[in-house]
């Protein structure tokens, strides 16, 4: 499988899982989940809303990247921008999530840790597309 296959075929999944857990979060406003709800537990709306936010945007940018790759003459989409666009859409949104399932006195969990390691390769992705598409001759 090439990588504009990859991801696009990751892109439509996630795109559907992220949603997914948009509608999940509007379910547990919808029956006033005090889990989700109650006073004191800001911390933990504020990151499940950043994951599900995250990850849909993420999934819409792997099918750019899908796209691009498909569309425009001479350029290919590098295997290592690839996975790195790909593990982004994961960690990132996963950090936020985990973050938010065990909270200590108003601060996000532990895996609020995967954050910047999703930024940090979301960052490399986005740099080296945009350096190859440069490149490409006309």
């Amino acid at each position: 499988m090439n990588t504009s296959d990859r991801q696009l075929r990751f892109g439509w999944w996630a795109l559907l899982a992220y949603l997914t857990l948009g509608l999940a979060l509007e379910a547990l406003q919808g029956f006033k989940v005090g889990w989700y709800l109650d006073v004191g537990h800001e911390t933990r709306r504020l990151m499940f809303t950043l994951a599900h936010a995250h990850g849909t945007l993420l999934a819409l940018v792997n099918l750019a990247a899908g796209l691009t790759a498909r569309t425009v003459k001479g350029f290919e989409l590098a295997a290592s921008a690839s996975r790195s666009l790909l593990w982004a859409a994961l960690l990132l949104p996963a950090g936020f999530f985990l973050g938010g399932v065990v909270i200590y006195d108003g601060d996000p969990g532990l895996g609020i840790i995967l954050v910047p390691v999703g930024a940090l390769l979301l960052l490399y992705g986005v740099v080296r597309v945009a350096r190859d598409l440069s490149r490409v001759k006309e």
